[in-house]
Parts: C-alpha cells; structure tokens; sequence
C-alpha cells in the first residue's frame, strides 16, 4: 500500500548518501527536513523512553517477581515431585566434554551474525540500510533485555535503539522486527513439525499429539493474522473511533512488515531463517553430546524437536526469556517423549540454557556498558556514536 512520504527516513539517508546517519547530523544536512514538529518527536521519544527504560523495569516488584517465582518453582519441583540429584547434576557437567560444550556455545553464537544479517535484509527492503555489524549488536542488546525483563520488551528495546541512533521511523522499524518474529514462529512451527514426524517415524506418542496440533495451530494463526493485516487491518482502524495519528502510525508499521519481505528478498530470508534455526537444534545436540549420558538417545532429529518446542514457548511472554515454562516444556518432552530420567533431563537443560540465556547476560551486560551505542538517553542528548554505515 502506498503511504505518506516519511522525510525523516528519506531525506537524511540521501543526504548521507545512502547511509543512516545520527539524527542531529542528518539535520545539519543539505536538503533535509523534519518529518515532525518537535514537540510531537519529544513526546513520541518520551512515550518509547517510559517503555523500555531498562533501569527502571528492573527495579519494578513486577520484574522481580518474573525472575524469582519461576526460579522457586523449578527448584521445588526438581527436590519435591522429580526427586533431582543435585549431585549428579554437578558431576555431569564437570566431567562433559569442554570441546563439545564449546562448539555448543560456538554454534549458538553463529546465530546472531545470521540474525544481523537477516534484519539488514529486511530494514533494506525498506529503504533503510544498516550494516550487519550494528544490526548484530542492537538484536544482541535486545536480547539482553529479554533475558532480563518479562514481556517481550526486548523486541520494542531494539526497534527503539534503532530509532535514537539513526533517522528512522520508531513504528516501522517495529514492522520489521514483527515480521522478523513472524518469520522465526513459521520455522519453528515448520521445523519442528519435520523435526518431531521424523523423530517419531515409528509411531507419534500420544503426549507428542498436542504440540503437534500446536505447531500446526500457529501455521494457520501466522498465516491468517498476516492475511489480515495485510487485506484488512488498515479498514479496521479507520472504522474505531481513533485519532488519525494512530491511523499514520499503523501505516509506517505495515510498511515495515511487508516491504522488507517482498518477492526480490523472501527466498534469501527463507534460506537465512532456516540456518538461524539450524544452529538452535545444533545447539541442544551438542550439549547432549557434550554430557555423553549413555541411556539418552536423541539424535539429531530429537534435539532439534526439543530444541524447537523450547523456542516456541518463549513466546508465551510471562517471564524473561521464558524463564520456568521454557525449563518446564524442554524436560516434559526430553522425560515423556523420549524416556529421558528426570535428572539427566534437568541437567540437559539447565547446561542449554545457561549456553543461550545466561551467557546473553553475562557477554550482553559487559556490552552494554561498553557499547558505543546510544541506549536511551533520548533524542537531545549529545551526539557520541559512529555512522550507522551501509
């Protein structure tokens, strides 16, 4: 669909020729102009701010209580109902293999460059051009965030990192975050259905029949949620009473969802897409390997079943990185589908994730300190980042 012109995008990237650039450099820039009087930009900036202030959603008793309650959970259950060797726990993951756990961690980490360069493909096809580097470090920043705080505010943290270091609209770069998340539940959804069929060739559990139906369900919903937003959606919300600002702020969104997977780009995003979700699998089958059980046989497929019903319910968004029902829903499958022991099973788990979220921690914290970035000091703070260079 065709929308009103966004000068701030357009101007300043020309002005920079071809590159996005800070958004006080753009200004100062022959021929640019401003998309919005200022005020209306503070109050868009202070909105955005209120939302993603990492700070202070961490100080909330909300986000404490995210963290903590899923934690206590596991605990209890793992001592009261599973009967979990603590012990055992410790002494199998002294004793893996520490080159397998590397290439675990390894493998897991080829996964971001992937995840820049898919972004930088999608913002392309959009008009705006963000070299994979810094696409790499705003997602790896974001995902800190959802490793820290509960409902998805990681994914808004990015598209709004992306807002205060370069001139772009806040509202459809979160259409290209979207998109990307729509994207990542259709492979998901996908690979894990072909992960799970031919893992239970033989016969499909029948604990196994309801993440089937779920994989399946979220197909159509995908499916049918981006038909009508795509048909539909701006219909709808011109027939609620809202102002016409949302109405603009809808657009530029739409814009972000499907310009950036047109016919040119969605074959190359297919292919990236698939090996962001292959190193996923490979993640899990390598610390099995790793902690070399002699009564766990998952195989390839296996693991990235596992590992795929793992990153679907990270989507549930009631605690940070899935914290307690990602745990849960891993080692259900690893001890009812696959005849893992409970404890083996929790020491598979608590060995990924502690590769896929508390290393984000650990490497994303020392990063965002570090950081040449602007992390949410606002539009009027100093300008003290490089080019965002295509």
């Amino acid at each position: 669909m065709t929308e009103p012109r966004d000068p701030t995008v357009t101007d300043a990237t020309s002005a920079a020729g071809g590159a996005l650039v800070p958004p006080a450099a753009a200004a100062s820039s022959p021929g640019a102009t401003t998309a919005a009087p200022g005020a209306a930009r503070a109050a868009e900036e202070g909105e955005v701010t209120d939302q993603v202030s990492l700070g202070r959603r961490l100080r909330q008793p909300r986000t404490i209580l995210s963290i903590a309650i899923p934690l206590l959970l596991l605990v209890l259950a793992a001592r009261l109902f599973l009967n979990i060797d603590v012990q055992q726990v410790v002494t199998a993951v002294t004793e893996a293999n520490k080159w397998l756990l590397l290439a675990a961690f390894a493998v897991f980490y080829l996964g971001f460059p992937l995840r820049g360069l898919r972004w930088s493909m999608i913002l392309g096809g959009t008009g705006v051009h963000v070299g994979v580097k810094d696409s790499t470090e705003i997602i790896y920043l974001s995902w800190l965030v959802n490793c820290l705080v509960p409902a998805k505010l990681g994914d808004v943290y990015r598209a709004y990192l992306l807002k205060i270091n370069a001139p772009v609209s806040f509202s459809k770069t979160l259409g290209t975050v979207f998109i990307e998340r729509i994207l990542d539940l259709f492979a998901i959804a996908t690979m894990g259905l072909a992960a799970g069929f031919w893992s239970f060739r033989n016969g499909l559990p029948p604990e196994m029949q309801f993440v089937v139906a779920l994989g399946v369900g979220t197909i159509v919903i995908l499916a049918g949620l981006l038909f009508t937003l795509r048909n539909f959606g701006r219909q709808i919300l011109e027939r609620l009473p809202l102002p016409h600002r949302v109405v603009e702020l809808y657009d530029r969104f739409e814009e972000g969802v499907f310009q950036g997977v047109g016919r040119r780009h969605l074959p190359g995003l297919i292919v990236v897409t698939a090996l962001i979700w292959g190193t996923e699998g490979m993640r899990l089958y390598l610390v099995v390997q790793a902690l070399g059980f002699p009564d766990v046989n998952l195989g390839i497929s296996g693991a990235f079943f596992v590992a795929f019903v793992g990153s679907l319910l990270t989507a549930v968004p009631l605690s940070p990185a899935g914290l307690g029902i990602v745990d849960a829903g891993m080692g259900a499958v690893l001890v009812l589908a696959y005849g893992v022991p409970p404890t083996e099973a929790a020491t598979i788990v608590i060995v990924d994730r502690v590769i896929s979220v508390f290393s984000i921690i650990v490497i994303g914290s020392i990063l965002y300190v570090f950081s040449g970035k602007r992390k949410g000091l606002g539009l009027s703070a100093p300008i003290d980042v490089p080019t965002l260079a295509s």
